[in-house]
């Protein structure tokens, strides 16, 4: 019954005891941003010494030596920008973006590269000028801190004073009380302090330390374009590994099928003839399926573009077309595989297309390299009226060759002629 009647009441003071959630989420967040105006104000005063000197080189006219405090001035910015940078990350969990390194390998040449970008100046201003400015306000802020715990605790302290010194000086309890009501209005306005100079030094640095808008979404723009090229290589090297495994696996099989089928019609020759209208059936099937599966393959990835190149591929291509077709390759050098493969599938589509719709009683292909660029030319003289509107294959042609950045032109009205025009940045 004693422990029943208190249980209770104890967990009445334990509810009265528990600091509220969002009360110390505020502590919590005061207490960083506090200790986040600490760390800042040497980080905001370490250039003043520098600046000063050079001011007093300058003013005394000692030329020779001006370079030196200038070149210090510029390292204590780089070095003090990552500082910045991980003091932000850190205490406050913000991100500030720097510029992507710069690709030159020479080290002048990166310098002057950093030293002609604008962000580089900005950062020299923040460090130079602003920073002061805010270790002003940071001391300030830490001042309310400090002010008001001394005027909250300033009768602890009177009380460790001698007594005849308590009692010499006679004011000194209406003083305490006055110390004390100030420091409760200072520990109280201090947390509102804290947290609109924290916000306001977090955005003036990511204005003046880190990337601008533009520059942000160019980055955000070659990231994607560098995803999308990674994406188009995996998706060509699973093709690759996909038509190499048919060639070694399926194809061979078949091939063996159709061997032994071969042989068991050539060798049994006293099967009756039901058997033998089976075995012949299932000897064309298997030399039908072997055919398909070399369409297939060879629909997936040439083995001839991978290792001849381009020309060898659209010539062997440009052969097994019942229209007579003109084909002229001019290429300095090989271009990327994937850029290859866009241009041979180009020609193999637009050819099928010719065969089975345009028509067509001559096709003229042309692929020449002009400096960086593939040009692929597809030029028949049929019926005309192809339209990539419509969700044909030509729709499907546009979108490969976007893949790449490259552009696809056609030129198709009825009657005749049809002509692709398509252009792929040749990269080596």
């Amino acid at each position: 019954m004693h422990g029943a009647w208190h249980s209770p009441h104890l967990a009445f003071y334990r509810r009265a005891m528990t600091i509220p959630r969002a009360l110390r989420r505020r502590v919590v967040r005061v207490r960083r941003d506090t200790g986040f105006l600490a760390a800042g104000i040497p980080l905001h005063l370490a250039l003043v010494p520098l600046w000063s000197w050079m001011a007093s080189v300058a003013n005394s006219r000692a030329w020779p030596w001006l370079p030196l405090p200038f070149v210090l001035i510029l390292l204590g910015v780089l070095a003090l920008t990552a500082v910045q940078r991980r003091r932000h990350r850190v205490l406050l969990g913000v991100e500030i973006l720097p510029l992507p390194a710069a690709r030159e390998q020479g080290g002048l040449r990166r310098a002057l590269r950093w030293l002609s970008v604008a962000q580089t100046w900005r950062q020299a201003g923040y460090h130079l000028l602003v920073g002061p400015l805010l270790a002003v306000v940071e001391l300030g802020v830490l001042a309310a801190w400090v002010a008001g715990l001394a005027g909250v605790t300033v009768n602890g302290w009177a009380w460790m004073l001698p007594v005849q010194v308590r009692l010499d000086y006679v004011d000194y309890a209406t003083q305490a009380v006055y110390y004390t009501a100030a420091g409760v209005l200072l520990l109280c306005a201090a947390p509102w302090l804290t947290g609109p100079v924290t916000r306001a030094e977090t955005r003036i640095a990511l204005a003046l330390l880190g990337t601008s808008r533009s520059q942000q979404l160019q980055q955000r723009v070659e990231h994607l374009s560098e995803s999308r090229t990674d994406l188009i290589d995996a998706v060509d090297t699973e093709r690759r590994r996909i038509e190499r495994d048919l060639h070694d696996g399926t194809q061979q099989r078949l091939v063996s099928l159709a061997v032994n089928l071969g042989l068991a019609k050539a060798t049994l020759t006293n099967l009756p003839d039901e058997a033998r209208t089976v075995i012949d059936e299932a000897h064309r099937e298997a030399k039908e399926a072997i055919a398909e599966l070399n369409d297939l393959v060879r629909g997936l990835h040439p083995a001839v573009l991978e290792d001849r190149g381009l020309d060898a591929a659209l010539s062997g291509l440009a052969a097994r077309v019942p229209i007579p077709v003109r084909l002229r390759v001019d290429l300095e050098e090989r271009a990327a595989p994937t850029v290859e493969s866009v241009a041979y599938f180009v020609v193999s589509e637009a050819l099928t297309n010719v065969t089975k719709h345009a028509r067509a009683t001559r096709v003229d292909v042309t692929v020449k390299q002009i400096g960086r660029m593939l040009r692929v030319n597809i030029t028949d003289d049929g019926i005309g009226g192809a339209d990539t509107s419509t969700g044909s294959g030509l729709s499907g042609l546009a979108k490969r060759v976007g893949s790449v950045d490259g552009a696809f032109h056609i030129s198709s009205p009825v009657g005749g002629p049809t002509t692709i025009a398509v252009e792929l940045p040749c990269e080596p």
